[in-house]
């Protein structure tokens, strides 16, 4: 009888800590959390857009044009640069630094390009709608890449490899790249960096998935409030009032205040731990102390020196898996080839 009750205890607590399981799992997606989709077919639902359609043609194309640093004035920058694959899709540095070594002049830092698929603006203040419209901005702003359409298309036109390139893209054998299709085609290579995590394998239900504590974790950042801005599958990506309920401490670096209504772009948490530095000013470096900063600045709360551990420790389950990116060899340039220009 002994032995019995003591496996029907056993029984009770596994189908206790089975409920638990399930319970916080449910309450992460009941705050809108939302896992990258394992299949295939449902992730190319939400990446893929109808306008500018992910082949594999235009994904090599828009890789190795991402990475050519023969699109900017000086022949210097690429996209890449700012967004270093191999660096979590940053620069790691405060402020974004371009053409003729200029830091941005509002100070703002470089965003990661992984999962920016999933935000609902791009840019720190929104102002494009979606990648395609993003991308054409730091190839002609004048700190970031600095040119100009017109030399887009002649680097571009200039090397029959691209022109080649773009021809079986578009499978049309007569056609000519513009700026705005090398602006499309790096979209829908940028389309393709998603980096599924172990909290998407939790979200779809893979208790084993996260450790005690980054559960903990979990459960704080939902009962703090967190979920009200980092939510959806990018747990981020939406317009929000910055500061919210409190002062921002580094407010006086830099000098941007976000769109007309003071909205700001909220950053992802995916990979996160690899973001360095926060905000859109870069003004902090520490994953704690940023997350006590928005705690009193959108929350109104404080948060704890423990309870900031075991948050950064959920966030660790946030680190994904990026997609095996090989860098290109470039075709070569030719005569016609506009030379770089330092000034």
């Amino acid at each position: 009888m002994k032995k019995m009750t003591v496996l029907f205890s056993a029984a009770a607590i596994i189908g206790v800590s089975a409920v638990a399981a399930e319970a916080l799992i449910q309450k992460a997606k009941n705050a809108g959390l939302k896992p990258i989709p394992e299949s295939k077919t449902e992730l190319y639902k939400l990446i893929d857009n109808p306008k500018n359609p992910i082949t594999d043609a235009k994904v090599e194309l828009g890789k190795k044009l991402y990475f050519d640093p023969r699109l900017s004035k000086s022949g210097l920058i690429s996209c890449n640069t700012c967004h270093n694959l191999a660096t979590g899709g940053v620069d790691g540095v405060d402020a974004a630094t371009g053409h003729k070594w200029t830091a941005n002049p509002h100070h703002l830092n470089s965003p990661t390009v992984y999962n920016a698929v999933f935000f609902e603006k791009q840019f720190w203040d929104g102002r494009s709608p979606d990648l395609e419209d993003q991308a054409q901005g730091p190839i002609q702003a004048a700190p970031e890449m600095a040119a100009t359409p017109e030399h887009v298309e002649k680097v571009v036109n200039s090397i029959p490899e691209y022109v080649k390139a773009f021809k079986k893209a578009y499978n049309d054998p007569n056609f000519k790249p513009k700026f705005k299709d090398v602006a499309d085609v790096i979209a829908v290579f940028e389309r393709t960096l998603v980096t599924p995590s172990r909290y998407d394998k939790y979200l779809a239900g893979c208790d084993k998935a996260l450790s005690k504590e980054e559960k903990e974790g979990l459960k704080i950042f939902i009962d703090k409030g967190c979920v009200s801005c980092h939510t959806g599958i990018a747990l981020g990506g939406s317009m929000q009032p910055f500061p919210a309920v409190g002062k921002y401490k580094y407010a006086n670096i830099g000098d941007f205040k976000g769109d007309k209504n003071g909205m700001v772009k909220t950053p992802t948490l995916r990979n996160i731990l690899e973001t360095r530095p926060y905000f859109h000013n870069g003004a902090v470096w520490s994953i704690e102390e940023a997350i006590k900063i928005m705690g009193e600045t959108q929350l109104g709360v404080k948060i704890t020196d423990k309870e900031a551990k075991k948050i950064k420790a959920f966030f660790g389950a946030l680190t994904g898996e990026k997609p095996y990116v090989r860098y290109p060899m470039l075709p070569a340039s030719t005569d016609k080839t506009p030379k770089p220009d330092l000034n």
